[in-house]
């Protein structure tokens, strides 16, 4: 039998994690365990007291390093690995003081100075707690996988919380006390809900939920993009049945999930990806697939936490199993990129123990929404400009928004052809989810979002919009009719509210009724680059007033962001993204040759090299596309920059097409 280098590779891999988990397995059975009842994947926020710390890490002395889990503007989260021993040293302390670190660590522009750099990490003792296992490090002495108990945090700086997680919790508390005075002040608002007086509310109860959508592949295996683009359209792979490695993976990664108690719903395949081919042993050695993990909604901190957790252990489990996962919005030109969809839920617990929807109408047959739900669907669609950029802020998710693949490039909703009839209209930005069954269900969907968009800050700028949405609702006095026809008006015609000159709401697929001349009148001229997404920020100042209400955004939170995303915009354009394009370029070759060429191949291949000297060679009397890139990021000309990586954007593009044409003449 002769092998590849990379099956073989794969193999042994496979063969080493078989031998630590048989290694494992052994152990357990001669002390009597099995995994289940043995590893401890979390703990309750209800056992972080001094003594029931101490007694649950002594109860499981596999557990050696602590992490405390701070998540920076950019979305990253820190992780370091500390000794137990100093936890345990003096618990009190250790949970009080905080661990300091400083501002090269974390990504805070102009918050974390090199003059002014101290940051302090606090652990966030009212959250669930979980423990990270290495599988390929068994401890001698308990024959268990190393853990690690990762504790969600907090970054200080100045004495204030300047990290995601601090902004949302912020987010979270200003959301229910501001919609507690709408409801003391506006009591229309809560008669329409069918609740008598504020006085009959227990509490109120934000949910919220993401999606993960990821690309699986065999590692090194090269995309074949018309095959992709073929399945594709065909939905060949689109909830199709899992097999061989895949399937496994996806069950593993499901259990775990449960064992972490963030109740996984549903996995499954996605539309992008080829069938998987397989070797007479019957392994997989070519795998090209993406697919899509779901889970239970949650409260919003314990919602953005959960996809961080979640992306770990995908990423532990596929790699352990010898494949790659990306989880970049758009990991392969051509075909469907990844999104994160991001769901929003509000409700309040009476005080008889009966929980009301916030959102749904009294009677789902004569409305699609109550006054609070319509403010709150107006409120994050007028402010959706400054929401935007903590949405997208990457030239890979930028290349994720663009006309078609239901990408949501457009500012409008859809509620659906009629009140009894709930539809689903994928071309949208914010999605109505609703079930005539079942009105607790009703949310709403924000279809923008990829895996890697920072979701503690697109969560808290959601809620944000939408409470001023629900007091513009409030003040207005006007009922759900009135607010219908506010959110369904066209173009030129006055608002309470909204804009004049826009339209919100069509229940058209927006891509195929409308040019693109068309969606720009009716919807707004959409951001194209980071650079453009940015000047937003500038451009609606106005609206501004919505995420700092509160005190939630600050200037200087909103300033190190813009100022972060820029700078690895303009650095990544200059270096990483060309650098991809040139690689691209020389894989160009010319395949004819005089005994099997027509005249036809000369005159593609001669338009394809004009192309390629266009896009990145220099003369003695022209610079190339790509120096003159360089030098609008060196010259800090990043309008310039910004419009010359959407040309270079679509020459890339037309090359590729144009190769693709001319390889199919070549036999």
């Amino acid at each position: 039998m002769v092998y590849n280098k990379k099956i073989k590779n794969t193999n042994i891999f496979f063969i080493k994690i078989k031998k630590v988990q048989k290694t494992i397995k052994n152990t357990l059975k001669k002390r009597g365990h099995t995994m289940e009842k043995e590893l401890l994947y979390t703990i309750e926020k209800d056992e972080h007291t001094k003594e029931d710390i101490k007694r649950i890490l002594e109860e499981n002395p596999n557990i050696k390093f602590v992490s405390l889990m701070g998540v920076d503007l950019g979305g990253n989260a820190t992780d370091e690995k500390i000794p137990v021993k100093f936890l345990l040293d003096d618990i009190d302390d250790f949970l009080a003081s905080a661990v300091q670190t400083d501002g090269s660590s974390v990504e805070l522009y102009n918050i974390a100075t090199l003059n002014n750099a101290k940051v302090d990490l606090m652990p966030d003792r009212d959250c669930r707690w979980y423990v990270d296992y290495n599988m390929e490090f068994i401890d001698d002495e308990t024959g268990l996988p190393v853990g690690t108990l990762k504790i969600p945090a907090f970054l200080i700086h100045d004495n204030k919380k300047v990290c995601s997680r601090g902004i949302l919790q912020k987010a979270d508390k200003y959301f229910k006390e501001s919609l507690m005075d709408i409801f003391r002040t506006y009591p229309k608002v809560l008669e329409n809900l069918g609740i008598d007086s504020a006085d009959d509310i227990e509490e109120v109860g934000l949910t919220a939920a993401t999606e993960l959508e990821f690309w699986v592949n065999t590692p090194e295996d090269k995309a074949d993009l018309e095959k992709l683009y073929v399945s594709q359209s065909l939905k060949e792979q689109y909830w199709k049945r899992t097999h061989g490695v895949i399937r496994t993976c996806l069950e593993e990664s499901l259990i775990i999930l449960g064992k972490m108690g963030i109740d996984p719903e549903m996995a499954h395949k996605e539309v992008g990806g080829i069938p998987s081919s397989i070797s007479i042993e019957g392994k997989t050695n070519h795998a090209m697939e993406q697919l899509e993990i779901s889970w239970k909604f949650s409260t919003p901190l314990q919602a953005a936490d959960n996809e961080l957790l979640v992306r770990d252990v995908v990423e532990d489990v596929f790699t352990a199993h010898g494949l790659e996962v990306t989880f970049k919005a758009k990991p392969i030109d051509g075909v469907a990129g990844n999104g994160g969809h991001t769901h929003f839920g509000v409700s309040v617990l009476l005080k008889d123990g009966s929980r009301k929807n916030v959102f749904a109408p009294v009677d789902m047959k004569n409305d699609y929404l109550s006054i609070a739900g319509y403010g709150a669907l107006m409120g994050m669609l007028y402010n959706y400009e400054v929401i935007n950029p903590f949405v997208t802020s990457s030239i890979d998710g930028f290349n994720r928004l663009v006309p078609g693949f239901e990408a949501p490039i457009c500012i409008v909703t859809s509620l659906g052809h009629t009140y009894e009839q709930p539809s689903r209209n994928r071309s949208v930005l914010v999605g109505l989810i609703r079930d005539m069954r079942n009105p607790k269900t009703l949310r709403f969907e924000l279809r923008s979002p990829n895996p890697l968009s920072n979701k503690y800050l697109v969560i808290a700028a959601g809620y944000q919009a939408m409470i001023e949405g629900i007091r513009a609702a409030a003040e207005s006095g006007f009922g759900p009719k009135e607010l219908e026809k506010e959110l369904s008006k066209q173009p030129g015609e006055e608002g309470f509210y909204l804009e004049k000159d826009r339209a919100y709401r069509d229940e058209h697929d927006i891509f195929e009724y409308y040019s693109e001349d068309e969606r720009r009148k009716r919807f707004g001229n959409p951001p194209a680059t980071v650079f453009e997404n940015m000047k937003n920020i500038e451009k609606f100042s106005y609206k501004l007033k919505c995420l700092k209400q509160g005190n939630v955004f600050t200037d200087a939170v909103i300033q190190s962001f813009k100022v972060g995303a820029i700078d690895k915009w303009q650095k990544k354009l200059k270096t990483r993204l060309i650098e991809q394009n040139i690689t691209r370029i020389r894989a160009l070759k010319k395949l004819h040759t005089p005994e099997n060429m027509d005249a036809i191949d000369e005159v593609i291949w001669k338009s394809i090299s004009d192309m390629k000297y266009d896009l990145m060679k220099d003369t003695l009397t022209k610079e190339s596309l790509f120096t003159r890139v360089r030098n609008a990021v060196d010259n800090k000309e990043y309008a310039e920059a910004s419009r010359l990586q959407l040309e270079m954007k679509k020459k890339m593009n037309d090359i590729e097409q144009l190769y693709l044409k001319y390889k199919k003449n070549i036999y």
